[in-house]
């Protein structure tokens, strides 16, 4: 296996870590800010609450961890995403500053302010869906070289079927994934409200985060037809990602084994990440970069590799011991214990 196969690898791995925490957080906010225009914020504030409490301040160690990765190993992404992303990427960081200013103040202080939740729950949606734009523009079609310079096309971009389809599928996906894990804590914390509630948002949400990867599947199709006959290819890999949606969906229906269902949502979007992933392979960007384009020299790839994969064995541990201290503490979970 070569050292590019290698490194991303290693930081498609910190991006999966990335979807599955932040998916849970960004989705606690918008339930958080649409449970209070409903007035059912009574029932699951305090696990929503005690969730973010502990973890909020680790949630974008993965997202950072994989920007630098991947101008460590592939410098020539900064030339090409760099110029393309300017106006997605930085709308994308000043949504992650007002949410930012929603933990900082809103946490700490003005808890009840209509304008900080507000934030909090736009912000929710507006995060993932900004930053798939990076996935929507890697399909090519969207950027062009000209005379030496890269330049994004707007109106090619907003006027795809495809680039929206992405964006609700980010959306939707985030809400599955929010409401089973906080389904999952709600049983832990023993609390039959919120559990009541938030399963019957990760039920809601289910099939369209499913019918939204289909269809997404399907779009791929008429923008890059390489990239889907490889992911046909891959077949086994998304027939792993529905049966694991098909096992987590029914045990959220069935009332039983809440914990075990999360675990099959992670496997769901586990297989049908890594599979779109490796059918993405060589290009990080069609037609214009490859892996193999503009790679870092061996010795600084060798080093980064040891960097991050001992990144990752220290962050891992760390996150759950972070879990087990608060997260996953009886007393804890149950509202008996603060976090520090």
């Amino acid at each position: 296996m070569s050292y590019e196969v290698v490194g991303i690898a290693v930081l498609w791995t910190f991006l999966y870590g990335y979807l599955i925490v932040a998916s849970v957080d960004f989705g606690a906010g918008f339930f958080s800010y649409y449970t209070k225009r409903t007035n059912k914020n009574h029932i699951t504030h305090n696990i929503i609450q005690r969730y973010l409490s502990p973890v909020w301040e680790v949630t974008n160690v993965f997202l950072v961890f994989f920007f630098i990765g991947i101008v460590g190993f592939f410098p020539s992404t900064a030339y090409y995403y760099g110029t393309a992303l300017l106006v997605p990427g930085s709308v994308a960081i000043i949504l992650l500053a007002l949410r930012g200013s929603y933990y900082a103040f809103a946490t700490y202080g003005a808890k009840d302010s209509p304008l900080y939740t507000f934030l909090y729950g736009a912000t929710g949606l507006l995060i993932p869906a900004s930053l798939s734009t990076v996935l929507t523009i890697s399909e090519g079609g969207f950027v062009i070289k000209e005379n030496g310079n890269v330049r994004l096309l707007y109106g090619e971009l907003f006027g795809s079927l495809y680039s929206w389809g992405v964006v609700l599928l980010a959306i939707v996906s985030v809400l599955f994934i929010s409401a089973s894990f906080l389904t999952y804590y709600a049983s832990r914390a023993k609390d039959e409200g919120a559990l009541k509630l938030l399963r019957k948002y990760a039920l809601i949400w289910s099939f369209p985060s499913i019918l939204m990867g289909i269809i997404v599947f399907f779009l791929l199709s008429k923008r890059n037809l390489e990239h889907y006959q490889n992911m046909v290819d891959l077949w086994w890999m998304f027939a792993v990602s529905l049966a694991a949606f098909a096992i987590a969906t029914y045990l959220i229906w069935k009332k039983r084994n809440y914990g075990l269902a999360f675990i099959m949502v992670m496997v769901q979007y586990f297989a049908a990440f890594f599979g779109y992933g490796a059918a993405h392979l060589p290009y990080l960007l069609y037609p214009y970069l490859t892996i193999y384009d503009g790679f870092t020299n061996e010795t600084m790839a060798i080093a980064l590799i040891i960097a991050f994969i001992a990144g990752l064995l220290l962050l891992i541990p760390s996150l759950y011991l972070l879990m087990r201290l608060f997260l996953f503490d009886a007393d804890y979970v149950e509202g008996k214990k603060e976090a520090m």
